[in-house]
């Protein structure tokens, strides 16, 4: 057991999770994971969606199985324009627990949510 353990640790500390904001409207996760894939095999990409209309909020979260090709595609997609808009893309914050107001409560989250 304790080898599957570590082992398990060991592709965890590989992964990176990456936040990207000012998305276009029109960009779709299949799109959004080639540009991603260019750089590296994505493990998961979602974009955030408005809950009663589902459209896009503008911004999502990639991750990569790999986290030197994540630091690649952050500096080079940081900053870029995609469809005329600039992207803020960087390394995603784990907010924990008690993001979006959840206080001590279990209301929040956290910063990323694995699916």
């Amino acid at each position: 057991m304790p080898l599957i353990f570590s082992t398990f640790m060991q592709i965890l500390k590989t992964l990176m999770k990456v936040f990207i904001a000012g998305l276009p409207l029109e960009v779709d996760e299949a799109e959004l994971t080639a540009v991603f894939g260019d750089f590296g095999p994505v493990k998961s990409l979602r974009i955030i969606k408005d809950r009663e209309t589902k459209e896009s909020k503008g911004f999502g979260f990639v991750e990569m199985v790999n986290d030197n090709e994540a630091k690649e595609a952050i500096r080079c997609m940081n900053g870029a324009s995609y469809y005329g808009r600039r992207i803020t893309v960087n390394i995603a914050e784990d907010k924990g627990p008690g993001f979006n107001g959840g206080g001590n409560n279990g209301g929040g989250k956290g910063g990323f949510r694995r699916n």
